[in-house]
């Protein structure tokens, strides 16, 4: 038998000299040959931890003895019991603070976990290039249920996939033209390539799913008509809307909301302009405000795009920074620069209306706030300017409104985000659910697909329920 290697192992990526410039998959993934070594090293645990700590709770010491065994179809077969995205999430999934944070090799002294997350992608993207989706069967029993999802993001997906999957006639709205939601515009090509999204979406369609773009609820149709025509809706329409710092400056041309920018970008496809029509500034000097994953994502397109210096300004240290790990590394490689403990408090005008600088001051961290983290504090006579002609806020994202507005019975929180049983999906309003970032605010993608899982199973109760319960009439 083979021994036991104490890293994971290696997994070829993209010369950060070289991608830094194009938009292409940073990570090149695991050979099969590669994935069976680094199967090897999984212990196979009984009580394994590592499904508990996943939120669609998958069995990966299952999946992961079909890889050593050379059984990528098995291997399939047992992610697509439990998540309808496995591509996406083997690239964006944060396994370092779920699965592989508590595999019990990653807890023996020297040794690092099992790379859970690179094995996923390695046998999604098999299923993905092996499997041909327009021969899946679709049952030819009459359908059990009517189902409007709204939203197509990864809750929205894992609803529509799972109650498909049960028989149910499932319609996805989305507002956008095209669908995937934040998986669409949200995630740069370079760390989730949109043919993985594509292609991940056409096998949610080959279960029977109809996606509908370019329909704005509360616009397009209203939510009377949806109570109307089926036996309940999913809304998982995320949280895009923009957060602003409010700081003096922030109407100057120069100064972009992520949301805004990545859009751009990702969905309209303004790095491939000419040949695509949406044009996007050419900075020379770009500041990113935040420290999430969206602000890496931020910083890393402004260089690909051809910025001179990019720099991130973030008000705590590294070790607050909630931005993942690898992504962190992968910026540092491609020469983006870090202002630690930094917030800006104004954003210069050059005379003519445009940005030419962030004015920034110095923290230092106090007690800690309601997060648990220590709360930055600003150090007196600290203030230094930094050139920019660009900034771009990746401070989080509020709820989407456009939906909310036309819908005032749902029951919403003190932040104006859906009021939800986390346990259930349900609403305030009988055959309404919900999940997403639109409920808890801007998360990640696996916390969204684990509501999607919970609420699918709470719908099928929900409709059999009420399919069973006599009507009476009044005499």
């Amino acid at each position: 038998m083979a021994r036991r290697s104490r890293t994971k192992t290696p997994i070829a990526e993209q010369k950060p000299a070289v991608r830094k410039s194009n938009f292409d998959e940073v990570c090149l993934g695991y050979t099969i040959e590669e994935g069976q070594a680094e199967a090897i090293r999984c212990l196979q645990c009984k009580d394994a931890p590592c499904i508990a700590s996943c939120p669609v709770m998958i069995d990966i010491p299952g999946f992961i003895l079909a890889i050593k065994a050379g059984d990528m179809q098995e291997a399939a077969d047992i992610l697509g019991r439990y998540t309808n995205l496995p591509a996406i999430c083997g690239r964006v999934c944060p396994q370092e603070k779920q699965c592989e944070q508590v595999c019990k090799l990653g807890k023996a002294k020297n040794f690092e976990p099992v790379a859970i997350g690179k094995l996923e992608r390695l046998v999604a993207d098999w299923a993905l290039e092996n499997q041909d989706f327009s021969t899946l069967s679709q049952s030819t029993q009459p359908k059990i249920g009517k189902i409007a999802v709204i939203g197509s993001g990864p809750s929205g997906l894992t609803v529509a996939g799972d109650l498909a999957k049960l028989n149910y006639e499932v319609i996805v709205y989305e507002a956008l033209h095209d669908a995937g939601g934040v998986l669409t515009y949200g995630i740069p090509e370079f760390r989730l390539p949109k043919r993985i999204v594509k292609k991940e979406i056409q096998s949610i369609e080959a279960l029977g799913v109809t996606i509908e773009t370019n329909v704005v609820i509360g616009k397009t149709i209203t939510m009377d008509e949806i109570m109307n025509e089926f036996d309940a809706c999913y809304i998982s329409v995320g949280a895009g809307a923009p957060n602003f710092m409010g700081i003096p400056g922030t109407a100057l041309n120069g100064v972009y909301s992520s949301s805004e920018y990545l859009t751009r970008i990702n969905l309209m496809h303004s790095y491939e302009f000419p040949k695509y029509d949406t044009p996007i500034k050419r900075s020379k000097n770009v500041v990113v405000i935040g420290g999430g994953n969206v602000a890496m994502d931020a910083a890393r397109s402004a260089k690909r795009l051809g910025a001179e210096h990019v720099s991130i300004v973030y008000r705590r240290s590294l070790e607050e920074l909630p931005a993942r790990i690898e992504e962190y590394h992968h910026s540092v490689e491609e020469e983006i620069n870090y202002h630690w403990l930094t917030n800006p408090i104004e954003y210069m005008n050059d005379g003519h209306g445009n940005l030419n600088g962030v004015k920034c001051i110095k923290m230092e961290l106090g007690e800690p706030d309601q997060s648990g983290r220590r709360r930055p504090v600003p150090i007196k006579n600290s203030e230094f300017t930094i050139e920019a002609d660009t900034v771009i806020e990746a401070i989080g994202q509020g709820s989407n409104k456009v939906l909310l507005s036309t819908f005032p019975e749902l029951k919403l929180t003190k932040w104006g985000y859906i009021e939800a049983d986390p346990k259930t999906g349900e609403t305030s309003i009988p055959g309404v659910f919900a999940g997403g970032d639109i409920v808890t605010g801007a998360a990640t993608v696996i916390l969204a697909m684990g509501a999607g899982k919970v609420a699918a199973v709470q719908i099928d109760k929900y409709v059999q329920e009420k399919k069973q319960t006599p009507v009476t009439t009044k005499v």
